[in-house]
């Protein structure tokens, strides 16, 4: 199964395309979209829409897992990042890939088995479970990897997609 993980954002989209079988993960490629600050927001949009779909047509994915919005303080702040996540979500729809999201909770406990794991934590072991050299950069990447691997150890087979009712 060719899982693609998305952390949401405006200036930065965190991405990763990972290979889940029999277990194992493997990385295929993973980066980030990046818009600048000071652009229009519009165009910002209009970037992340078209790389990702232009990311989805390389590397046609079985699933996107996706990060579900969690916010304490700037609702400014949450409000494009909720608008850029909906661009992401039109993105995957357009592309026909199937969509499943992930709390920070579920991804942290699917990622080092421990639901209030420190960042830290989940991106070490991260790096342990794709068996790369160094954490990936930015954090965000390191972040899409962990959403992805997330969906492979909570969503990635039949059987636990009957469970999950995904």
């Amino acid at each position: 199964m060719l899982i693609f993980g998305i952390d949401p954002g405006y200036a930065i989209v965190g991405w990763g395309c990972v290979r889940y079988e029999r277990g194992r993960f493997t990385p295929l490629a993973f980066g980030a979209v990046e818009t600048p600050a000071g652009m229009d927001f519009s165009r910002r949009l209009e970037i992340i829409h078209g790389e990702l779909t232009a990311l989805f047509a390389k590397y046609r994915p079985d699933a996107l897992a996706v990060e579900k919005l969690y916010f304490k303080n700037n609702q400014k702040t949450a409000i494009d990042v909720a608008q850029a996540r909906g661009v992401i979500l039109l993105a995957a729809r357009q592309s026909g890939v199937a969509l499943y999201e992930y709390t920070p909770l579920q991804v942290k406990s699917a990622v080092t088995g421990y639901g209030k794991a420190e960042k830290p934590q989940v991106m070490e072991m991260t790096r342990r479970l794709l068996r790369l050299a160094e954490v990936p950069k930015p954090d965000d990447t390191a972040d899409a990897l962990a959403i992805a691997i997330c969906h492979g150890q909570c969503g990635g087979t039949a059987l636990k997609r009957q469970i999950f009712g995904r």
